[in-house]
């Protein structure tokens, strides 16, 4: 597979797992070479993240100033909004098995093809609502693959509590995470409203009772692109 640097190309890789062809979004920064090690970023909500958040062009910028290491930054799209609650939500009917493609299909794809690092601590999983909920449950699931986590206002509930009570190697993550402090009536795909705030601060307490290594911040603001694209620089740079 050849993608060019500075740029975000396409590419397709089939999933016996979802049974089905997952669109990848791959981006390699200007300067890069495979005479040097990359960490990996994978992006839930892979297109948002490359057009709202604009988080290639960022971390374009951190590393021209080396203020970031090296990193290969991957999104992964979801087709719509049916799809992506059935593979993000703890309750989609797909989740378990998107969680399996990350850890058993994408990660040795990404590994063969480009000169990572192989190990937890260089692979990241970023994502914002739902995005970051299934970034968060599949680092709980596979702590030795991947060892970083940024959620920017995650969905929580019981079921994600009570992972983080079993998680079995709280030592091997990093999570930085984010919730707004307006995001007391978030609108759902469902068309319901659902209070984002308490369960977050419940989901940090929980975090930090189980001694999970993590950064956490309230910002002035509610459920939009608006408040976490600003803050993707600051996050990359102090998680890279």
């Amino acid at each position: 597979m050849t993608v060019k640097s500075g740029i975000v190309q396409e590419t397709l890789l089939y999933s016996q797992e979802l049974k089905e062809e997952m669109t990848l979004l791959i981006y390699l920064p200007k300067n890069y070479s495979p005479l040097y090690k990359y960490s990996l970023l994978i992006a839930q909500d892979g297109q948002d993240y490359f057009r709202l958040g604009r988080i290639s062009r960022q971390a374009e910028e951190l590393l021209s100033d080396s203020k970031m290491e090296n990193v290969i930054i991957v999104g992964i799209p979801y087709r719509d909004v049916h799809d992506r609650r059935e593979k993000y939500h703890p309750d989609g009917s797909r989740q378990s098995a998107y969680i399996r493609f990350l850890a058993h299909e994408l990660v040795p794809f990404l590994d063969r093809e480009f000169p990572t690092y192989q190990m937890g601590a260089g692979r990241a999983l970023i994502g914002d609502s739902l995005a970051g909920t299934v970034s968060f449950m599949t680092a709980l699931t596979y702590p030795h693959t991947f060892g970083k986590v940024i959620m920017q206002s995650p969905y929580s509930d019981d079921s994600v509590l009570k992972m983080v009570k079993e998680c079995s190697s709280p030592e091997l993550l990093s999570v930085y995470h984010q919730i707004g402090v307006n995001e007391t009536e978030v609108k759902t795909t469902d068309g319901a409203e659902q209070d984002f705030l308490e369960p977050n601060r419940a989901l940090h307490q929980a975090m930090t009772d189980r001694g999970i290594p993590v950064q956490y911040e309230e910002f002035e603001g509610d459920h939009k692109w608006t408040y976490w694209q600003p803050a993707i620089k600051k996050i990359l740079q102090s998680m890279f």
